[in-house]
């Protein structure tokens, strides 16, 4: 009799896990958001999460936990129930630099998480103060090494897209240029456009707007093609340094014991609201490109990147201790 209750148990067991994923979801839905309100991180979710509020039939609210180049969010959706209730908005720096530059990591990017979508990405584009007296990288290039040491660029942060891309910069084309990290892209820039810093290497989502008004002067981006909102601005392999790469994606990750089935679901709903002819148009606007794609396929984009970033963390040598 005892067997028979055991067998009868361990046959019902998966029907009753199945029977509850079916379900999903039944309550609201999180997405923390690792950067501050305002931010191109925070933009995307947000455009998002009513659509998806509607496909899903329940609440879908944001939660900005911002800090420590978004290692504390990630923190907190890494130790959350596996149960596809509490999912992150995640970049390239989180989750390709953050595990090479930190000493000690507040979260494995590799074992803590399961992809859901790749949301989208965006280049970054080198750009200038007006009063540099260069035009195109070479220009650039040849203005650093006529004066070492007098060529600065600011960044995000240290460990930020923005910082290594810099950094990039000097190993490649052996220019000395002196790094001024800040907290966050809007004061970096605000100091560019100012004129007390002269350089930097930022999204093309953060820029666009300066470049486009005068504010800033575009050199390059550096991406392989050309960029849809600065057609004109030539691309790093067309400006002669093809090795100068550097971008950001915003994707959508789960704690990484989250069952298959709810991220099947969680990505029919992403994709469908980042394919929303609206919401498109509102992120073409600032200056990124829709990925939208399976899970399996932004695993390979992680794992390509972050190989990518930890040999250029190692050749630019930085390190954070924490």
């Amino acid at each position: 009799m005892k067997w028979k209750t055991f067998i009868l148990a361990a046959l019902m067991a998966p029907l009753s896990v199945g029977t509850a994923m079916a379900g999903f979801p039944e309550k609201m839905i999180t997405i923390v958001v690792p950067y501050p309100a305002g931010s191109t991180a925070d933009a995307i979710p947000r455009l998002v999460a009513p659509l998806m509020q509607k496909s899903l039939g329940v609440n879908v609210i944001i939660e900005n936990r911002g800090g420590a180049n978004g290692s504390i969010g990630a923190a907190r959706v890494a130790t959350s129930p596996a149960d596809g209730y509490t999912i992150l908005l995640a970049t390239t720096g989180m989750m390709a630099i953050n595990p090479w530059i930190y000493e000690k990591p507040a979260y494995n990017a590799e074992k803590d998480f399961t992809p859901i979508t790749n949301g989208a990405s965006t280049p970054n584009i080198l750009v200038v103060n007006p009063s540099v007296k260069a035009n195109s990288l070479k220009e650039l290039i040849a203005l650093a090494k006529a004066e070492p040491g007098k060529l600065t660029f600011a960044s995000a942060g240290i460990g930020s897209t923005s910082h290594l891309c810099g950094e990039t910069l000097k190993v490649l084309e052996g220019v000395d240029a002196v790094h001024i990290p800040y907290q966050g892209a809007a004061p970096a820039l605000q100091d560019v456009i100012g004129g007390q810093v002269l350089m930097m290497c930022d999204n093309l989502s953060n820029t666009v707007q300066q470049v486009q008004s005068g504010q800033l002067r575009p050199i390059v981006v550096t991406a392989p093609e050309v960029s849809k909102q600065l057609p004109n601005v030539p691309t790093s392999p067309q400006a002669g340094s093809p090795d100068l790469l550097a971008g950001n994606w915003y994707g959508f990750i789960a704690p990484a014991a989250t069952p298959k089935d709810v991220i099947e679901k969680l990505n029919a709903s992403i994709v469908e609201a980042l394919r929303d002819p609206v919401v498109t148009a509102r992120m073409e606007g600032l200056g990124l490109t829709v990925i939208a794609d399976k899970p399996a396929e932004f695993q390979a984009t992680i794992a390509k990147d972050s190989a990518r970033m930890e040999s250029i963390v190692k050749r630019a040598k930085a390190k954070i201790s924490n």
